[in-house]
C-alpha cells in the first residue's frame, strides 16, 4: 500500500514517498524515510517487503560511493539507474531475490537534463517525464498523463503533486497523512514541503 510519485521538469526532478510503514491492517510507524541519496545529484525512493527494501537500497548506496571514491567521479543518474536494474536482475535469479520497486530521479550535471527511471522488481527499468509506483499509479498516472507538460516548473510540478495526494486522499480507502517530498536539482537534494 506503498506510494511513490516522480515528476521532472526542465531543470529539476520532484520525488515523493510515503512516510507509513504498515503490514496488513496494522500501521506500525507513520515515519518511515523510503529514499536514500545515492550522489549529489540522484535520489532512490523504494518500496515492497520491508526487510528487502532497506537492505537492497543501502547496498546500492554504498556500491556507487566504493565507485565514486575508487574512479574520483560522481556517476550520472542513468549510470545508477542501469546498475541498480542490474542488481535486482540478477538477485531475481538467486535464491533470495529483493522484492523492492524503485523510482529513481536526479539531475544529470553533464547534459544538464533531469532525469526519472522507473524500476520494478522483476528488474524492469524506464526512463519516463512522470512515474508513479504502488497503489497510488492507479489513481494518479492518469492525472500526471493530463496534467503533466515537459517544460513546466517548481511550481507548477508542486501542485501537480500536490493534486495527486488530494486524488489519493479522496478515493484511496488507506490513510496517507504524510509524504516526504524531495527536489533534486544541479544543487543538490533539498526537502520541501507541499
Amino acid at each position: 500500500m506503498e506510494c511513490l510519485f516522480g515528476i521532472t521538469g526542465k531543470d529539476f526532478t520532484l520525488l515523493a514517498a510515503d512516510t507509513v510503514s504498515a503490514r496488513s491492517i496494522v500501521v506500525m510507524k507513520g515515519t518511515e524515510d523510503k529514499s536514500r541519496q545515492l550522489s549529489p545529484n540522484t535520489v532512490l525512493l523504494y518500496s515492497g517487503e520491508p526487510g528487502d527494501t532497506v537492505n537492497f537500497a543501502e547496498y546500492i548506496q554504498r556500491n556507487i560511493k566504493l565507485y565514486s571514491i575508487r574512479n574520483g567521479i560522481e556517476l550520472s543518474p542513468k549510470s545508477i539507474a542501469t546498475f541498480t536494474r542490474r542488481e535486482i536482475a540478477d538477485s531475481l535469479r538467486s535464491r533470495h531475490p529483493y522484492s523492492v520497486n524503485m523510482i529513481l530521479g536526479g539531475y544529470d550535471t553533464k547534459t544538464e537534463k533531469s532525469e526519472l527511471y522507473w524500476i520494478d522488481y522483476l528488474g524492469a527499468m524506464a526512463s519516463l517525464p512522470f512515474a508513479a509506483q504502488g497503489y497510488g499509479a492507479y489513481f494518479c498516472t492518469s492525472l500526471m498523463d493530463r496534467y503533466y507538460k515537459p517544460d513546466m516548473n517548481v511550481e507548477e510540478a508542486k501542485k501537480l503533486l500536490q493534486r495527486c495526494l488530494d486524488e489519493l486522499k479522496t478515493r484511496f480507502i488507506v490513510n496517507m497523512p504524510k509524504f516526504n517530498v524531495k527536489l533534486v536539482t544541479k544543487d543538490g537534494v533539498q526537502d520541501i514541503e507541499l
